[in-house]
């Protein structure tokens, strides 16, 4: 998504004074202030907000969004800044557009994480370990252990896949994603606790079997297999085969199911 920005021209000081009027220019370092870009130096802009000393605006502290840098499309642009530092030697006030941005993105993210909303997100990176997205210019992360299908990642590239919040902590700028989360909650109609299916065995651990349902992988564990097939476990359960199980619990948080042969 990219950062709605309007340029004003021909904007003048009575204009930006009516402007100013709106907001509290007692300014602090933290404080969100209205401003004019209105000259474009070598490493950033000057920006009228009304002190005795026009401030400064880095061209670093432009955008969050990687692919959405500006330089002079901005000259003349009225908006609202951060105010990120103070040079003492200059006596200007430095701002900052990114953090405003990083501030609002972060709201954002968590509103949407109180709505526990389902959002279709862009695979950015593959890695080792899961795959790079991004939401309102911040970077997240899906773990493979919480994709469906970890064998075919390679071909989610530059492909957009179902996700729900799996963690939001904007103190350690860490936001992780599920897809099995979000593919779980879909199917919640079909579903249940108690319900008696039939999977397809997909890994053999020493401490359970983990067996494919409805395109979930779910566990089941050494403790809920009929004491009959453990004494042969090498024969009964082979990757690929067909198994009968029950569903006994359903972790939505954790986009988890747990399985039982136990009882059927």
């Amino acid at each position: 998504m990219k950062p709605k920005l309007q340029t004003q021209t021909g904007f003048t000081h009575k204009d930006f004074a009516s402007v100013l009027n709106k907001y509290n220019y007692n300014l602090n370092l933290g404080d969100i202030t209205a401003g004019t870009i209105f000259s474009e130096e070598k490493d950033g802009f000057l920006v009228d907000i009304g002190a005795r000393i026009a401030a400064y605006l880095p061209k670093d502290e432009i955008t969050i969004y990687k692919k959405y840098l500006l330089t002079n499309q901005i000259v003349n642009e009225t908006r609202e800044f951060f105010i990120l530092a103070h040079n003492k030697k200059s006596e200007q006030l430095i701002l900052s557009i990114k953090r405003l941005e990083y501030i609002r993105a972060w709201e954002r993210i968590k509103q949407m994480e109180q709505e526990d909303i389902t959002i279709n997100l862009n695979i950015n990176e593959i890695n080792k370990g899961g795959l790079l997205t991004s939401i309102e210019g911040i970077q997240g992360f899906i773990p493979n252990s919480h994709l469906v299908d970890i064998q075919n990642k390679r071909l989610l590239l530059n492909r957009h896949i179902k996700c729900k919040f799996l963690l939001v902590n904007e103190k350690l700028n860490k936001l992780i994603f599920s897809n099995k989360r979000a593919i779980l909650n879909n199917l919640s109609n079909i579903l249940y606790i108690g319900q008696v299916t039939t999977g397809t065995v997909t890994k053999i651990e020493n401490y359970g079997i983990f067996v494919e349902i409805y395109a979930i992988t779910a566990l089941l564990h050494i403790s809920e297999i009929e004491s009959n097939n453990l004494k042969d476990i090498d024969r009964v359960f082979q990757t690929g085969n067909k198994i009968k199980v029950k569903i006994i619990h359903i972790d939505k948080k954790q986009g988890r199911l747990s399985l039982s042969q136990r009882n059927l």
